[in-house]
Formats: structure tokens, C-alpha cells, sequence
């Protein structure tokens, strides 16, 4: 029984996953805040480096980081597997019952990490994404993007008959044992994963949250838009989807 009783208290129930692709001028400070956050309302948690094949001495920085923190665990990968495979893997190797990914700008505010949680933990949702679109609200980005970002939604909800306002909102969380059944379906590998493992949850009839979050566009070079070639890259894919689905 006493047994029993150490195992129960060292079961994990949160994991979160932090995708890091060249980030090694923020991937220390998004551990240090994300663990910062946990702790507030958890002792049950570990935080996951899905490191994908970077180049600037990203892989280097995270194995330090886990060698130091017994709540964090590295996932290496020494190519570049894309965003959705790294978070597919990362998944699949979790030990938590409830997972989260947070993109690692952190341009959500880690406020609403708790609620995110426990809308899966407390309400009984599986899955659970932070939203830029519904009422309530707080987004700061600039005009090309938030007109990108309406589109794009827009296409979604007409065409994949999607009932979410945001998809690709980068702080989502889930029910494990229901995100690893959809898992194998999702094709995409890169940053369309979160909006077809949106609308196959949808398919499949799970219950779904969104939470209005305060966000902050804190991206790099990487995320400028190119109006012609992201909207024929946009449309592609959702047409792509809509044959398959």
C-alpha cells in the first residue's frame, strides 16, 4: 500500500510541451515562465523541449536546461522534423495525463494557463485552445496578420464546416487519451497541424472549449506575411484537407 501511495504522488498529471525550432535566445526564459506558472497551481507537472533540428545552439542550451531541472525533459531531433511532427512525437511520449503546447514567445499570457488546464482537468472538456477572436479578447499584432488570421478562420469554418473561431492559436490543451486517438490521422507536419487536429476533433465529436486570451504578437523574421504566397499556401491546405476529410 505505501507503495502504491509513492507512485500515486509521483504520477504526472500535467505535461507541456514547448516546440523549439532556433529559439535559443528564448527558450530559457519560456522554461523559467512556464514552470513559474505551473507551480502556482500544481505540484504534478514536467515540461517538454521538442527541439527540432536547430542550428543555433537551441539543442545545446535545452540539454543543459533538463541536466539541471528535474521537471524537464529533452526531445531531440537532429533533422528538421516540422512543428506538427515534433509535436506528435512529444505527445506520444508524454507522461501526463492532461497535455499543453504553448508556442515558446509566449505571446499567450501565461495567465491563462490555468484555466486552459482546467478546462480539461475541472470542466471536463478535452480539448481546450486559447482564442484571438472570441469576445473578451485582448490582441495586439499588426494589420496584415489580423487580416490573414480572419481569412484564414473565415475558410475554415465555410468549408470545413469547423465551429472554432480560432485554430492556430499556439496554447492549446488536451485530454490524452483522447488527442493520442486522433493522433495518426493528422497528415500535416508543419504549421496547419493545429487547424486539422481542431476540425478531426471536431469529426470525432469531442468536446472543445475556447478561452479569449490576451496575446501579443512576439514573433522574429519568421513570421512576417507574404500576402499572395501565405493566402495560396493557406487556401491550399484547406482545400486539401476538406478531399481527404
Amino acid at each position: 500500500m505505501h507503495e502504491e501511495a509513492e507512485e500515486a504522488e509521483e504520477k504526472i498529471e500535467i505535461s507541456v510541451v514547448l516546440p523549439a525550432h532556433n529559439e535559443a535566445g528564448r527558450i530559457e526564459d519560456a522554461v523559467r515562465q512556464t514552470k513559474n506558472a505551473l507551480a502556482d497551481f500544481s505540484s504534478s507537472y514536467d515540461i517538454i523541449i521538442a527541439e527540432d533540428g536547430s542550428t543555433d545552439g537551441t539543442a545545446e542550451i535545452a540539454s543543459r536546461i533538463a541536466s539541471e531541472s528535474s521537471f524537464v525533459r529533452l526531445m531531440h531531433s537532429e533533422s528538421r522534423l516540422g512543428r506538427g511532427k515534433a509535436l506528435n512525437h512529444a505527445f506520444k511520449l508524454a507522461n501526463g495525463e492532461i497535455l499543453v503546447y504553448m508556442d515558446v514567445d509566449l505571446s499567450t499570457d501565461l495567465v491563462y494557463l490555468k484555466p486552459l488546464i482546467e478546462a480539461i482537468e475541472k470542466e471536463k472538456y478535452e480539448f481546450a485552445t486559447g482564442s484571438r477572436m472570441k469576445k473578451g479578447k485582448e490582441v495586439k499584432r499588426s494589420f496584415k496578420r489580423t487580416a490573414m488570421s480572419k481569412v484564414f478562420n473565415f475558410l475554415v469554418r465555410k468549408i470545413l464546416k469547423s465551429g472554432i473561431s480560432d485554430h492556430q492559436c499556439g496554447f492549446k490543451s488536451f485530454r490524452k487519451d483522447s488527442l493520442i486517438r486522433i493522433l495518426n490521422e493528422i497528415k500535416d507536419e508543419h504549421w496547419f497541424w493545429d487547424t486539422e487536429m481542431l476540425v478531426r476533433a471536431q469529426r470525432k465529436g469531442y468536446n472543445i472549449k475556447e478561452i479569449p486570451v490576451r496575446w501579443e504578437d512576439k514573433g522574429g523574421a519568421g513570421t512576417k506575411v507574404k500576402i499572395f504566397s501565405d493566402g495560396i499556401a493557406m487556401f491550399s491546405k484547406i482545400i486539401k484537407l476538406r478531399f481527404e476529410i
